[in-house]
């Protein structure tokens, strides 16, 4: 089951992303989300590679784009998806990663398993 991480203000920051990108790399990036749903855990690369500290990144490209999304595992097969961000250098940008573990720490603490 894929969840989108919700703020206690009610802010879906992946949500805000999807709905910013352009409209075929939006469709390739549901598409990939509906992958990572069906395959859970299992996904591996290229659509999906764990980063650290327990977030993933999911991997939409579309011509020379690539956009990220991350997300994370709880309780078993739910997935919350977190941000997302379009990948400009080869870097990964920590601003984006930081905002992921910070949702991932707040999702946690308020809902405890």
């Amino acid at each position: 089951m894929v969840e989108y991480y919700k703020t206690s203000s009610g802010k879906m920051p992946v949500y805000e992303f999807l709905n910013n990108l352009p409209v075929k790399m939006r469709a390739k990036a549901f598409r990939g989300i509906e992958l990572l749903e069906e395959l859970g855990p299992q996904i591996k690369k290229p659509y999906s590679k764990q980063v650290k500290d327990g977030i993933y990144e999911l991997r939409i490209r579309f011509g020379s784009d690539t956009s990220r999304i991350f997300y994370f595992f709880y309780t078993g097969r739910k997935i919350i998806l977190t941000n997302g961000f379009i990948k400009k250098t080869k870097k990964m940008t920590t601003n984006e990663f930081d905002k992921a573990l910070r949702y991932k720490a707040d999702y946690e603490r308020r809902f405890p398993e």
